[in-house]
């Protein structure tokens, strides 16, 4: 992270460090006007609660927060003319109580890194402890100079949970010191009951629409001097802990504040409380030292399968570890809850979860930590029945799921790019399955698969049409790239159509049980394999090559020559009216569909389709860099391909859309995976089969990962040098994994890697992006921090 100055009364000694680290994300000097984004870049999550990184003393602040994954609130949605299926009512995050603050008084002054002198102050996530580290030293105005400590973690193996350690110590003679900690009550909800117990107590609130009860129990294990003085008070608003103490030189007071959360709804409050105090008092009884160790074996165990090793761009390196811990925290314990687009890292989106997760999240999660994509599924099924209600709302057979929801609710008032977004449902039955063919849980198959798969099957038969000359069209549909809405035929949408009533039948044939059970009949399943071989997959007329709509060639193209630099994202300049009209990309959608569906097209379709849409995708969207990476390292683009991987691995960390402030994109940052791992990797797994094509840019030294695949881990380690580029493969643990490598079948045993030359590539003519989107221009305005 870059280094400047505090832009506050207090200046700074930091120190730059200069070099990347590979396993942190280090600030070396404090940035006060950047708190905003710091506070996204830091945030720490084990997915039911999240923090934001803000300061323990709460001020100076950028936008403080701290989330629970399915704590929300109903706001009313208006219209100025509301038409039917329009929906009502929009869930939102809500910040519940703040249980981070911890306020140090050196005598009768307030620390505040304004104010006084700062002698240093780093703060450091570290990807392997899963902890953030903040150490500082301060001279009051007074005179009087002391040094802090404050290690923050929230257990991933423990829902609910934060915990912090605070120290203080004085530098140079003895002082009177008072530490506060509190846990201050959320302005957005209501009726406050604070309640005090020795050292700690409750905070109870609730909403109003949603009828949530949330509760924080506090408590504190203090040490220090003899005579240190402890006691618990209470305000209308916020419970305090207070410890005083005299130190004198090599004393030190220490703090340990363990806060349990949790919502639930009115009238299960009382067990609510109930499990909260089990869950506070064995992370009391166990302490800190245990806390933090516990959660380093947890990221030791998720390193093992999940870390992607990069030789030879060392920014590259913790951009990508640093994506995959986000990633972590944003879909661990997630049960019962989604996987939002922002984590619980801010409020960008309200906290609403989209398509990202099962396009680019979970086949991330499937190869490195498959519990957490069962988990995510489960999720899904559950919203079953609201699916159910929201099809026939809109006059649709089986289930169609809402465009971005938190329970299940529709909250996207904007129907072109929202409910007419239809890919959706074969998104996640696409998911469904590729979570099978990569762990082969046939429980899930059975059980949650099936039902998700057939029930979005159906609403494809009452969506598109049959033409007179037998073939399947799907009319007024919004794909995947929101600058195109209300078109014939996307591409994307009809070939994720196609796999979605192929699987469809697949699964009907294998749980017959399961299907009877749906109400499948033979004349059904007879349809899907009808409507599936018959669907549509647009081209242009003149050239042949792959469309991503019907007649989308021939529309006027977007006069880029006349946008300027300041008129992107163009959604913020110009009205959908004239986007929709013309040929722009917000983000990929053919291309999306040259990697999921790769069967659909030749390789002369792909490498024409890919360049000739590369002129017209703007990267409105994060999640648009991933998937060109991918694909253009398919194509042979690989110079092209490495700037796309570093946009999306560095989306946030180099604040590539000046965004990060409302916090993190997860998918973007799970796609950095997919860029590494399909893109330089080539890894592909289609049905069950893990195929590879790996292919080093020019200057990577080397690249390294694991995945896991039906119960074995497969190692890829690929290596360039002088004499060209080899791959082996090794199995880590697990019986034989089949596999290819550029089209070569082969097998790979327990301790018998296998190692194959890589073929040297012809280099392409770069293809061109609209004025000002070279992903190289694009990172040179943003910036490089680190």
């Amino acid at each position: 992270m870059g280094s400047a100055g505090t832009g506050g009364a207090g200046r700074s000694e930091g120190k730059d460090l200069g070099a990347v680290e590979p396993w942190a994300v280090r600030e070396g000097e404090l940035d006060v006007s950047a708190l905003e984004r710091t506070e996204s870049l830091f945030a720490l999550s084990d997915g039911r609660v999240g923090v934001r990184g803000s300061l323990d003393e709460g001020a100076p602040c950028g936008s403080p927060g701290t989330y629970l994954s399915g704590a929300f609130e109903l706001w009313p949605l208006t219209y100025p003319e509301y038409s039917y299926g329009y929906p009502k009512v929009a869930e939102r995050l809500v910040a519940v109580p703040d249980p981070t603050l911890v306020e140090l008084f050196v005598g009768s002054e307030r620390f505040d890194v304004r104010t006084g002198e700062l002698h240093e102050h780093e703060r450091t996530l570290d990807l392997r402890a899963g902890t953030l580290l903040r150490e500082a030293e301060w001279t009051s105005p007074d005179g009087a100079r002391v040094r802090v400590r404050s290690e923050r973690v929230v257990p991933l193996e423990r829902p609910g949970l934060v915990a912090v350690d605070y120290r203080v110590s004085t530098v140079g003679g003895a002082r009177e010191v008072e530490v506060r900690s509190a846990v201050v009550c959320s302005a957005e909800l209501h009726e406050p009951v604070v309640e005090a117990r020795a050292r700690g107590g409750s905070v109870r609130q609730r909403t109003d629409g949603s009828a949530q009860a949330v509760a924080a129990l506090v408590d504190h294990d203090v040490t220090g001097p003899a005579d240190t003085e402890v006691h618990t008070r209470t305000t209308s608003d916020r419970l305090v802990t207070v410890a005083r103490a005299r130190l004198e030189p090599g004393q030190e007071l220490r703090v340990v504040k363990v806060v349990a959360m949790g919502w639930a709804s009115m009238v299960d409050r009382e067990e609510l409380l109930q499990d909260l105090r089990t869950t506070l008092d064995a992370a009391l009884r166990d302490g800190w030292e245990h806390l933090a160790a516990e959660q380093r074996a947890v990221l030791d165990a998720f390193w093992e399968h999940a870390d992607v090793r990069v030789d030879g761009d060392e920014q590259l390196q913790q951009a990508v570890r640093f994506a995959l811990f986000h990633v972590l925290q944003a879909a661990a314990q997630a049960t019962d809850r989604g996987i939002p687009a922002k984590g619980l890292t801010g409020t960008g989106y309200d906290g609403h979860t989209f398509w990202d997760t099962e396009v680019f999240v979970m086949p991330m999660l499937n190869h490195v930590w498959p519990e957490a994509a069962a988990e995510a599924l489960r999720w899904r099924h559950a919203m079953l029945p609201a699916a159910r209600e929201r099809a026939r709302e809109l006059g649709l057979a089986g289930a169609t799921f809402p465009w971005r929801t938190i329970t299940g609710r529709e909250s996207s008032g904007y129907w072109p790019a929202g409910t007419a977004a239809v890919h959706l449902n074969a998104d996640i039955a696409d998911a469904a399955v590729r979570y099978v063919h990569a762990t082969g849980d046939e429980d899930a198959a059975r059980e949650l698969v099936t039902d998700l798969v057939v029930e979005t099957a159906r609403t494809w038969v009452v969506l598109g049409r049959e033409d007179e000359r037998g073939r399947f069209h799907v009319d007024g549909v919004t794909g995947p790239d929101e600058y195109s809405a209300l078109v014939d035929d996307n591409a994307y949408t009809n070939l994720m159509a196609q796999a979605n009533l192929r699987a469809a039948v697949d699964l009907a044939g294998r749980f017959p049980e399961r299907a009877d059970a749906l109400g499948v009949t033979p004349e059904e399943v007879a349809d899907w394999t009808r409507l599936a071989d018959a669907v549509h997959v647009p081209r242009d007329p003149a050239t042949g090559v792959p469309s991503q709509d019907e007649g989308a060639t021939q529309r006027k193209r977007w006069d880029f020559e006349a946008t300027s630099l300041e008129q992107y994202p163009l959604a913020d300049h110009f009205p959908y009216f004239s986007l929709y009209r013309r040929q722009v990309a917000k983000q990929a959608d053919l291309v999306l569909a040259l990697h999921l569906r790769p069967d659909a097209f030749t390789p002369e379709d792909k490498r024409a389709a890919f360049e000739y849409y590369e002129a017209l995708t703007v990267r409105d969207s994060s999640l648009s860099a991933s998937v060109q990476a991918v694909v253009a390292a398919e194509v042979g683009h690989l110079d092209l391909a490495a700037d796309y991987a570093h946009e999306a691995a560095f989306v946030d960390l180099h604040d590539l859309r000046g965004k990060t402030r409302d916090g993190l994109h997860i998918a973007s940052l799970a796609g950095a995976w997919q860029a590494l791992v399909a893109g330089y990797g080539g890894m592909r797994d289609a049905d069950g089969r893990l195929a590879f094509a790996p292919r080093l840019p020019e200057g990577l030294e080397g690249l390294c990962f694991r995945t896991r695949h039906r119960g074995s881990c497969l190692e890829v380690r690929v290596r360039a040098d002088g004499e060209g580029q080899r791959a082996t493969y090794t199995v880590v643990s697990g019986g034989p994994v089949q596999t290819s490598h550029h089209g070569e079948e082969f097998t790979v045993d327990l301790d018998a890697p296998r190692t194959f030359d890589v073929a040297a590539l012809e280099p392409l003519p770069r293809p061109s992006q609209p004025r000002g989107r070279d992903p190289r221009e694009v990172r040179a305005r943003a910036g490089s921090v680190r």
